[in-house]
């Protein structure tokens, strides 16, 4: 039992070994196969396992080459990146504000965060979407009393909508006049 202990003890505390230029492309490749991700949270992601281990070649590790590359190769777009993140925040009822913060802080551009924006019919549907989802508004069982709705328009702000989605939201008398104000921006932008 103590022979097996000092080997655990003695691997855990050894180092881990510097990062040279082909197993830091493999981190990339193993890392853009797993997951959608943008060329700054690329960058991002080596610089920190550059810093967790080190590097073993001489001068500056090639990241921003490697980013680069393979953003040229397309196994980074960051446009497509843009697109699916607010479709999928979209459809799980966060606003555009919500939307853009999430990809600032993936380092998308802000011109592709205005491309991306949602429009009025779709700021209207996530807005419905999230008060289906949580039961807001006529979506809910009783009735609100003001905390409870305090609450709710406080939810809807959270998730990035504009006030007065959350208000007409939470104070619409049915779900079929919550339906109507959604099909009425699809109207206007005909």
């Amino acid at each position: 039992m103590a022979a097996s202990r000092k080997r655990r003890e003695s691997r855990e505390r050894r180092p881990p070994r510097p990062l040279g230029a082909a197993r830091l492309e493999e981190l990339a490749l193993a890392y853009v196969a797993r997951f959608a991700t943008s060329a700054a949270r690329l960058d991002d992601y080596l610089r920190r396992k550059l810093r967790e281990r080190g590097w073993e070649g001489e001068g500056e590790p090639p990241v921003a080459r490697l980013v680069e590359r393979f953003v040229a190769s397309g196994y980074v777009d960051d446009a497509a990146f843009a697109r699916a993140k607010a479709g999928g925040l979209l459809r799980r009822g966060y606003g555009g504000r919500r939307i853009g913060q999430a990809l600032n802080a993936a380092g998308i551009a802000e011109d592709l965060r205005a491309d991306v924006a949602p429009g009025e019919h779709e700021a209207r549907s996530a807005a419905l979407a999230l008060a289906r989802r949580r039961r807001f508004g006529p979506f809910g069982a009783a009735p609100l009393e003001r905390p409870q709705r305090e609450k709710q328009v406080a939810a809807m702000l959270r998730a990035g909508h504009p006030m007065d989605f959350a208000r007409v939201v939470i104070d619409a008398a049915s779900e079929q006049a919550a339906i109507e104000w959604v099909a009425a921006a699809r109207e206007d932008d005909e």
